[in-house]
């Protein structure tokens, strides 16, 4: 089952999307903007972790797609079904359009599938203080900063601190009725 957007097309991995991902995890200007930290990884260590992680009811991975070319990854992980709550995260290719709303539709895509078919209530992330455009995207998608975790995220040999984001259902729900969506 695809999820649509309004712009975006968010589909299941697939085999042919592992080039696009391992030129993320690899790209190092992407690797400063996240938390966590990753060695360079190898075709044969993508195409295993693939095969680790396809059919995994408790992590989804959606490949975005924009026109018909993948330009990024939404992932809803550690889904939690008693409480209902999974963490999310998002990545843009580098060379995906820029300022055509891409972002902020494959989260709004990602929360009406976890609001509205999984019936989450909760949604979480984490930002680095210094990812302005994350803290932006997820600003614009009605996400709430609920605290600062000081200096937890060490890169660059430098200590930084790391801003826990939510959104809760009512809230999405609050949101798009004020989008007219």
């Amino acid at each position: 089952m695809n999820i649509y957007g309004n712009k975006v097309i968010l589909r299941a991995l697939e085999p042919g999307d592992m080039p696009y991902l391992r030129e993320m995890i690899n790209d190092p200007e992407m690797e400063k903007m996240v938390i966590g930290w990753s060695f360079p990884i190898s075709e044969k260590q993508q195409i295993d972790w693939y095969n680790r992680v396809i059919g995994d009811d408790k992590n989804f991975r959606f490949a975005i797609m924009y026109e018909g070319k993948f330009v990024g990854i939404s992932t809803l992980t550690r889904i939690d079904w008693k409480n209902r709550s999974a963490d999310h995260g998002i990545k843009l290719c580098n060379d995906a359009p820029k300022g055509v709303g891409i972002g902020t539709d494959s989260v709004y895509a990602t929360m009406k599938y976890a609001f509205e078919e999984l019936q989450l209530n909760r949604l979480y992330g984490s930002i680095l203080e210094y990812n302005i455009a994350s803290q932006k995207l997820y600003a614009k998608c009605g996400w709430k900063v609920e605290g600062n975790y000081r200096q937890s995220v060490f890169k660059n040999n430098v200590y930084h601190d790391e801003w826990p984001v939510a959104i809760l259902r009512n809230e999405y729900f609050e949101w798009k009725v004020n989008r007219g969506i």
